[in-house]
């Protein structure tokens, strides 16, 4: 019996209705739209959704900079409440791989994913399980981790070089096809890596992506890059982080009061996906966990100089998100840790915006740390530091999850390394691989 199957045994779980978990999530979404009205004017944030919701949206596009602190926080609080609202009508079942997808709507919502361009691809993944005869319950993780291809839709819709009578059949069209597709090639994908990057979409996406981008590149649709960062924001972010992850601690207290059990339960697991800590430990220590790691990952963002936007805040959350999946204090801090020797011993700060997102979500490696020792996840995050500044050219920066593919392509190289070198020393090691399903891990992060 494995040390994670003895900790399910001996430590009692308290659950809560789906319904009950999804108002958590929900609110703290309402909280963006409550903190943006509190920092903008109403006039302000409705030409800052409207300026937000036809840009052009490939990385690095920082929506604060687009449309102000307020319509950024709105937009990202509007849809995560559409995106709950979707989960509550399919009857979805809220766990740990649901509200990962939900939070990284959230965080991405700052910076790639508005509430116009992500619907045909959530409608391309419904189609999709129409077509199988399944229920869209099945696939809707999928299809809300699979809007990290929104920025296609919003490239080629508000494209100059297009007329709208092209333009408009042409980015609804490409973003049904990208949906139908990604359920089967996320499914297949996952094998690759075995589950050791958390952000299987992110692998899958960056793949369709690049394929989307080849083929528009052939009749010479080239997309322009974008880099839109804010600075200066720090104390006033900082400050609304705070009180969010407190919260996130709090609300995790209430629901359950000897949660310190199950934080320590979910400490001791590697991480490795599926590992769904709401089935493990329960609502409770799950939202300590994520409070937690969200402050860790502010934290290293402070210390290191970096600044507070958009995209940053996105990043945070997806650590958040996926401190319901597999992350947790113990298997991220070495791939931060290895992200920052990367910028000591090559040309670049620790503190340049590449850098500081990768060291964030470069976290979805977190698995090779739980899973081989501290040790390991160094390596892990210093090759991963170098990957994902090479591999955003081959999308043209359209897959939002960039350090998904990059980590992807790290973990199915780095793994099988590992288990070789350790198998020299531990006869009978393997790699604990997992079987991939449609419900938890055919969709994931950046």
């Amino acid at each position: 019996m494995s040390a994670e199957d003895a900790n399910r045994e001996n430590h009692p779980v308290r659950q809560v209705s789906d319904h009950v978990v999804l108002l958590v999530v929900a609110l703290f979404a309402a909280a963006f739209v409550i903190f943006g009205f509190l920092v903008d004017t109403p006039a302000d944030i409705a030409r800052g959704l409207i300026a937000i919701t036809t840009s052009r949206d490939t990385l690095l596009t920082d929506y604060f900079g687009i449309g102000g602190i307020g319509a950024g926080c709105v937009n990202a609080g509007l849809l995560t409440l559409c995106a709950c609202f979707v989960y509550y009508k399919a009857g979805a079942k809220m766990t740990g791989a649901a509200v990962a997808c939900l939070f990284l709507v959230l965080g991405f919502a700052l910076f790639g994913k508005n509430l116009l361009n992500v619907w045909c691809i959530v409608i391309g993944v419904a189609l999709y399980s129409r077509f199988k005869c399944e229920t869209f319950a099945t696939h809707i993780n999928t299809a809300f981790f699979g809007v990290a291809l929104a920025p296609i839709f919003s490239e080629i819709l508000f494209s100059s070089s297009l007329t709208p009578a092209v333009s408009v059949p042409l980015a609804i069209a490409t973003s049904l096809a990208i949906g139908f597709i990604l359920p089967p090639a996320a499914a297949q994908l996952f094998k690759a890596h075995m589950g050791f990057s958390l952000y299987n979409m992110g692998f899958t996406a960056g793949l369709v992506g690049t394929l989307v981008v080849a083929l528009y590149k052939s009749y010479g649709f080239v997309p322009d890059p974008v880099f839109i960062w804010t600075t200066g924001n720090n104390v006033l972010l900082g400050a609304f982080l705070s009180v969010v992850f407190a919260s996130m601690i709090a609300v995790g207290f209430h629901f359950d009061r000897s949660l310190l059990s199950g934080i320590r339960k979910v400490i001791g697991t590697s991480g490795q996906s599926p590992t769904d800590f709401i089935a493990l430990a329960g609502i409770g220590p799950t939202l300590a966990n994520m409070g937690l790691s969200g402050a860790i990952g502010m934290a290293y963002i402070l210390a290191v100089g970096g600044e507070l936007n958009g995209p940053v805040i996105g990043a945070i959350f997806t650590i958040v998100g996926f401190a319901a999946f597999g992350k947790h204090p113990r298997n991220i801090v070495p791939i931060m840790v290895g992200v920052f020797l990367g910028s000591l011993a090559k040309p670049w700060s620790a503190d340049d915006p590449s850098i500081l997102l990768a060291a964030l979500f470069g976290t979805t490696l977190a698995p090779i740390a739980g899973r081989f020792g501290w040790h390991w996840g160094i390596v892990a995050g210093f090759v991963h530091s170098s990957a994902a500044l090479s591999v955003g050219p081959v999308h043209a920066g359209l897959n939002l999850y960039n350090n998904g593919f990059a980590a992807g392509i790290v973990a199915a190289v780095l793994v099988p390394v590992i288990v070789a070198i350790q198998s020299r020393t531990k006869p009978g090691e393997a790699p604990q691989g997992r079987q991939a399903s449609s419900t938890t891990v055919a969709g994931d992060d950046k």
